[in-house]
């Protein structure tokens, strides 16, 4: 069965990547697709992301695809049905919940499952992770080397 994960990935964090192996475990045909939405100011552009993506799930069975536009052109379009989330604290219940409707009303073949995060990643975001970077902390428990190399040089530390 065909599901994908979406999102912005900027950047991929170790709490996306335990959502992708896990799903990928469930799925035989899993794709991670890099939604690049341009009202989001993202710090890396889309073939960084696209770059980090790949690297940090190389060892996975997945593919990663890049989509400009909503979700729900892409699943129409590649004939998938199920998309996974994340869910990490009552906030993104509520996002998810309202995106999950709006889904539904456009595509009412879409299902939505959800993958509770691991108590590791309860917190962890990318926004945070890139505050972290800005500010010189420790990252190395948060993100693969290679993000950790590429927020560093972004920041310029």
């Amino acid at each position: 069965m065909k599901a994908i994960y979406p999102g912005s990935f900027d950047p991929i964090t170790y709490g996306h990547i335990d959502i992708i192996k896990r799903a990928s475990e469930v799925f035989d045909d899993f794709t991670v697709v890099l939604m690049n939405n341009m009202r989001k100011k993202p710090l890396f552009s889309a073939d960084e992301r696209l770059e980090m993506i790949k690297e940090a799930t190389k060892n996975l069975n997945v593919k990663v695809d890049l989509h400009n536009g909503l979700l729900v052109q892409y699943v129409k379009e590649k004939e998938i049905k199920i998309a996974i989330r994340g869910l990490r604290a009552v906030e993104d219940f509520e996002y998810e919940f309202e995106m999950a409707l709006a889904n539904r009303e456009m595509c009412p073949n879409l299902e939505m499952i959800y993958f509770m995060t691991d108590i590791r990643f309860l917190f962890l975001s990318s926004s945070m992770v890139k505050e972290i970077a800005q500010f010189g902390g420790e990252l190395k428990q948060w993100v693969p080397q290679m993000v950790e190399d590429k927020l560093r040089e972004k920041f310029q530390m």
